[in-house]
């Protein structure tokens, strides 16, 4: 199955379930992340789209314990940098109707311990399918990173193979 295809079936997917489903579905996941970014200290996330993983709640906890939450902003057509989030009004709506931090940019790239990615599909060799603008990838694959790198979906996103091509960027482990 080509990447084109395997999007478009998890969006088909997707489309079966109300958003307060969804958002149930979330939940479990939200529990299971807390307990494996419990000890870091700055965490890299994703402000969820609808059909994402609601990790509202996490961001919002992760902050009232004082740790460092950053999200990603689109800069041009390749580029996405980090800002930090301390909470909804830190935000607006940025590139691809996507709310993005509005702070100043976070470049300590050492102090990151988590890196939270979400994604339309996932496997067992923990490849990743994103949306098919390549930032994810081409941001991981800018730094040397010590962070742990998850990626974070419904289980029904995970699929038997994902097809990958030589820029794909794997995750660590699949949440």
């Amino acid at each position: 199955m080509r990447k084109s295809e395997l999007r478009q079936q998890m969006r088909q997917i997707k489309r079966q379930f109300s958003l307060q489903q969804l958002e149930e579905l979330s939940l479990p996941i939200v529990a299971r992340l807390k307990d494996r970014v419990k000890d870091a200290q700055t965490v890299v996330a994703y402000f969820p789209l609808p059909d994402e993983v609601d990790i509202r709640p996490l961001l919002d906890d992760l902050v009232a314990e004082g740790k460092t939450v950053l999200l990603p902003k689109v800069i041009d057509s390749e580029t996405m940098e980090l800002r930090r989030y301390t909470d909804i009004h830190d935000l607006c709506e940025g590139a691809f109707h996507i709310m993005e931090p509005v702070g100043e940019t976070y470049t300590d790239h050492t102090q990151i311990d988590v890196i939270l990615v979400p994604g339309l599909a996932f496997d067992a060799a923990r490849r990743r399918l994103g949306r098919g603008r390549g930032y994810y990838d081409r941001f991981l694959s800018e730094y040397r990173w010590t962070a742990s790198v998850f990626g974070v979906c419904f289980d029904f996103q995970k699929v038997a193979e994902v097809p990958t091509d030589e820029h794909d960027i794997p995750v660590d482990e699949v949440i």
